[in-house]
């Protein structure tokens, strides 16, 4: 999980989305549309935004789902373009996320939730001129009740490269 956790990892970072970490993004999606959730695992995400929104979801697939109505594919292999937004909690590990945003981001505009310090690294350089906003959510209960060890946020992915990304704090 974080780089100060002392919980086990789980097996392809499957983490649910609480709705707490949802709450931040609302404002800052389309008011309606099709949406992409490439790593739904038990869906709960996607429950979260058709909840707190007029967005309905489109593709709902993970590599591994954990509810039968969430489609088996690996991202990489996805199509997205059909989808106003891309909207998912990815793996943290770098060697998935840095090409699922450039493969994301290519097709269509794509939210994806992260620790929030993979900004400030080297490693995030080249992939910063692909980013539009960033918006704070703040230490994440990932386990129920336990305190979150890690600040997230969501960050809005674009093919559109720029240098002006807009910061939205807590």
């Amino acid at each position: 999980m974080g780089k100060r956790s002392d919980f086990e990892r789980k097996p392809r970072d499957f983490y649910p989305t609480p709705i707490e970490a949802v709450v931040p993004l609302i404002s800052h999606l389309p008011k309606k549309g099709l949406f992409a959730e490439p790593c739904a695992g038990d869906g709960r995400l996607i429950k979260h935004i058709e909840e707190l929104t007029n967005l309905k979801a489109y593709w709902m697939t993970d590599i591994e789902p954990q509810v039968d109505w969430v489609g088996e594919f690996d991202v990489f292999d996805a199509d997205v373009s059909a989808c106003d937004i891309c909207i998912t909690n990815p793996p943290w590990d770098r060697k998935i996320l840095h090409p699922m945003i450039e493969h994301l981001a290519e097709q269509t505009p794509t939210w994806l939730l992260f620790d929030a310090d993979w900004m400030h690294t080297k490693q995030a350089m080249q992939y910063m001129p692909l980013c539009r906003k960033i918006v704070s959510v703040g230490r994440v209960k990932w386990f129920g009740d336990t305190s979150g060890k890690d600040n997230c946020c969501w960050y809005l992915f674009s093919k559109q490269r720029t240098n002006d990304i807009k910061f939205y704090g807590r």
